[in-house]
């Protein structure tokens, strides 16, 4: 698929910084910045990184092409000295962070990218645009991957979301736990299983419900997913089986009492012989609903709404800040921390971080641990953070599959607290060592 160039997914200061810089004579300096979330949304327990591949396609796809550049000319926004730069940029520098599917804490370095001021300063929104909401859609995926504890999800939210942005949430829903997605989008460009089969629509199309179930079965084979509740659940089933046969697939339930309504479905599906049937529910879940349904005898769920807003936290409010900048214009110049100093809130620890997740003597997580000075002896194995680019070329490029696994093993090696869906506190704290006053 053809990617168009990133480099207007940026904001307008980035640019008038890039000119002030350049006639500053500073914006060579090599600079360091760096993504990090101050707090989890309220009552989150953990953060899932997700967007790192996109991040990278964004990042080599930052390019101001002509119409670009006579954009920014005919509005006065930069001048011709700024425009002649820009007609030339590359990103050179280097580019690492946690890789895709861990997970983070308050205060973790998720992205560290380096390269002159020139160079990083013009990512910021677009890298911050793109982690920011696919690692909320990842965070509220694993919750819901939690509360359905081993049974298939499907993400079914491309209506209730941008179109562009349906296809990113689809994503990051893969990596933080669904199995399958029904925007075909996701499926072209990310290999993710699409899924799919009928709605209401089709139902009330045909003269009887009866039709409607043969015609689709005639389609799809017996093996396909019947929607049973669009006039009488108990009577759809009936002719549900008696249409496709013992053999019918599953059944879709997308409204009422899921909980009572699956119970009793189950029932009369094994009165009847199709035993081997499923029973797939929709209907505005979220991870507290799919939790209630626990004992209910229900094989898989669909989600949409709340899903690809972020169960109520549609942001990760990550931010992107100079952490570091070299003393001078010469390669060799050596960095110095810088830092913003704020009340309210808004402070941020300055120099190049890495960051290691301490373990106890059972081998389960207990401290996410940053530091900007040498890393201790029994935390060298531990780090986090992984090379994505080096001199501007991806060196980590990876199946979305392995970011998928990648996130359950992170998950099970925390505490048990933090499958918890009740508000509480991060499940790790972040304890920083050797930080700068």
């Amino acid at each position: 698929m053809t990617v168009p160039s990133t480099a207007l997914f940026t904001d307008q200061y980035e640019l008038t910084m890039l000119q002030a810089a350049l006639r500053s004579g500073t914006a060579h300096r090599r600079s360091v910045f760096e993504v990090f979330t101050r707090r989890l949304p309220e009552g989150r327990r953990y953060g899932v990184v997700a967007g790192t591949g996109r991040v990278l396609d964004a990042v080599e796809n930052f390019r101001f092409e002509p119409a670009i550049l006579d954009f920014l000319r005919e509005g006065g926004i930069v001048d011709a000295p700024t425009l002649d730069w820009l007609a030339d940029y590359r990103f050179t520098g280097d580019i690492r962070g946690y890789p895709e599917g861990e997970v983070y804490f308050p205060g973790s370095p998720v992205l560290t990218v380096e390269g002159s001021f020139a160079e990083c300063v013009l990512l910021e929104t677009v890298v911050l645009s793109i982690l920011n909401h696919d690692s909320a859609i990842a965070a509220a995926a694993s919750r819901m991957a939690v509360a359905a504890a081993g049974r298939p999800l499907m993400e079914m939210g491309a209506r209730r979301t941008h179109e562009l942005g349906a296809v990113a949430a689809a994503r990051a829903a893969f990596v933080g736990g669904f199995s399958s997605t029904s925007v075909l989008a996701a499926g072209f460009r990310y290999g993710i299983p699409t899924v799919g089969t009928s709605a209401h629509a089709f139902t009330l199309l045909h003269d009887s419900e009866r039709a409607a179930f043969t015609a689709q079965v005639a389609s799809l084979g017996a093996g396909t997913t019947l929607l049973v509740d669009t006039y009488d659940i108990e009577e759809a089933v009936r002719v549900a089986v008696e249409v496709a046969g013992p053999g019918l697939g599953a059944v879709r339930i997308d409204s009422g009492d899921l909980l009572v309504a699956a119970h009793r479905v189950r029932r009369q599906l094994d009165d009847l012989g199709a035993r081997e049937a499923r029973i797939v529910v929709t209907s505005d879940l979220d991870e507290y609903a799919i939790a209630s349904l626990a004992a209910a005898p229900v094989d898989a769920y669909g989600v949409g709404t709340q899903l690809v807003t972020g169960s109520g936290h549609p942001t990760a409010s990550m931010v992107y800040k100079l952490v570091a900048r070299a003393t001078g214009d010469a390669p060799d110049a050596p960095l110095v921390p810088v830092a913003k100093k704020s009340t309210g809130g808004k402070l941020s620890i300055g120099g190049v971080k890495w960051a290691a997740r301490a373990v106890d003597a059972h081998g389960v997580a207990d401290a996410e641990v940053v530091g900007t000075g040498p890393v201790p002896g029994e935390l060298a194995d531990r780090l986090l953070q992984v090379e994505l680019m080096r001199g501007g070329r991806a060196v980590a490029r990876e199946p979305l599959k392995d970011a998928r696994e990648r996130h359950v093993a992170a998950r099970e090696a925390l505490p048990l607290s933090a499958s918890q869906l009740s508000k509480g506190e991060p499940v790790l704290p972040t304890r920083y060592t050797d930080a700068p006053a």
